[in-house]
């Protein structure tokens, strides 16, 4: 009986170790999540892996390009969070997935996926990663970026332009009618889940700092993956 417990006990504490840790990051658009993201990330660069909400956003190409640009892209049901779901728990279970990838110009998903490999560290952001209970339960840290609204919303409006062959007025209509009040809905409700709240998300240095030395020695405990 003895030999039995003590059998299962060591399975238990060997799984305990091998599992990848699984951090979420949430907060509204242009917080600095991302910025997080990438931070931790360039700290571990041999031991982690990045997944990026937006990479799940719905494929619309059974519309035309002016219905898909007038969509609520700040829904939750905008985003296919089951695919999310499921790909995060293959990437904590040590399984490779293969990524959608979704195209910002057009509002449709490529033909092509990307292989992402496992990894001791998966950290996954998304304005709406908290929100969703069965993607939150997944999280052994959840972390929320608290920034102003005026900030976010200049972030915002820069890298759309830039990065999103959006226009001025477009990005302002899109933030009126859809942006301010789903954050107000889904994103900001969703901050009392979080484990930790860092304001400014990646410009925080002290808050980086406590971060990675919790992550680096949880990931000190971890074998190499085969």
């Amino acid at each position: 009986m003895f030999r039995t417990l003590l059998l299962f006990f060591c399975i238990w504490l060997s799984n305990l170790f091998s599992t990848p840790i699984l951090v979420g990051i949430a907060g509204g658009t242009g917080s600095g999540k991302t910025t997080l993201a990438e931070r931790i990330k360039e700290a571990f660069p041999e031991d982690s892996i990045l997944i990026n909400q937006d990479c799940y956003y719905k494929d619309l190409s059974h519309l035309s390009f002016d219905e898909r640009a007038k969509m609520n892209f700040d829904h939750p049901s905008s985003l296919d969070f089951s695919l999310l779901c499921e790909h995060l728990i293959e990437l904590k279970s040590g399984r490779s997935i293969q990524r959608p990838v979704y195209n910002f110009h057009t509002h449709r998903r490529e033909s092509s996926m990307q292989l992402v490999e496992p990894a001791h560290l998966i950290i996954a952001e998304g304005i709406l990663l908290l929100a969703v209970p069965e993607i939150r339960k997944l999280f052994d840290l959840k972390i929320f970026v608290d920034t102003d609204d005026d900030i976010r919303v200049l972030r915002r409006i820069e890298r759309d332009m830039k990065e999103r062959s959006r226009d001025f007025d477009s990005v302002k209509t899109q933030y009126i009618s859809s942006v301010k009040p789903m954050h107000d809905a889904f994103v900001e409700p969703s901050k009392q889940y979080a484990d930790v709240i860092v304001p400014e998300g990646g410009y925080n240095q002290i808050a980086l700092s406590l971060i990675l030395a919790k992550l680096k020695a949880d990931l000190s405990n971890k074998p190499a993956l085969e």
